[in-house]
C-alpha cells in the first residue's frame, strides 16, 4: 500500500465531504467518523465517500457494517482498496 494511494484518498475524502483542511492534517490511523474524530464525518459523508469511490475506482462498498469497518480510517480504506483492486486486476488477467 503506497503513501500515494493514502494521499489520493485523503484528497477524495476532503473533496467529497466538502471539508476545508489540508490532506496532511489527516493522519492515516485516526478515526474518520464520530464525535472524537478530527473531521467528525457522519453517515451522509460516508455516502458521499462511497459514491466518490464508485466514480473514481469503480468499487462499490457492501453493507453498512462492512462499510463502517472499511471507512474507519484512511489506512483501512487504503488497505481495502489495495486488496480489491489487486483482486480485480488478477481476475482481469485470467
Amino acid at each position: 500500500m503506497t503513501s500515494s494511494l493514502k494521499q489520493q484518498l485523503k484528497l477524495l475524502i476532503i473533496e467529497s465531504c466538502d471539508r476545508d483542511c489540508p490532506p496532511e492534517a489527516i493522519t492515516d490511523d485516526e478515526p474518520l467518523f464520530g464525535p472524537q474524530a478530527p473531521l467528525q464525518l457522519d453517515s451522509l459523508d460516508a455516502l458521499q465517500i462511497s459514491m466518490a469511490l464508485k466514480k473514481q475506482y469503480g468499487i462499490r462498498l457492501g453493507d453498512s457494517k462492512e462499510t463502517r469497518r472499511i471507512l474507519s480510517s484512511v489506512a483501512t480504506l487504503a488497505a481495502y482498496l489495495d486488496e480489491t483492486l489487486a483482486a480485480r486486476d488478477a481476475s482481469a488477467e485470467r
